[in-house]
């Protein structure tokens, strides 16, 4: 019995070492105490850039209300 423990010695600590590199090289966020952890890998992501643009999205559209508003009371008149 204690032959055979010495054969699956090496297999084992093979196994052990694997799967701690398995864990260690997996990159995923976590979430401890509300707060969310980023990957290992979060300085080598691309970033995405939205260029700045108006505050208010619909600002032709608002602009566009305005005009006809302004056309219906010149036209009221």
């Amino acid at each position: 019995m204690n032959g055979s423990n010495k054969r699956w010695r090496p297999l084992r600590i093979l196994g052990s070492l694997g799967l701690l590199a398995a864990i260690g090289l997996t990159g995923c966020q976590v979430d401890l105490g509300g707060q969310t952890m980023p990957s290992p890998y979060y300085m080598s992501d691309d970033v995405q850039y939205f260029p700045p643009g108006p505050e208010f999205k619909l600002s032709r559209e608002a602009a566009a209300l305005k005009a006809a508003h302004r056309e219906e009371t010149i036209q009221q008149r």
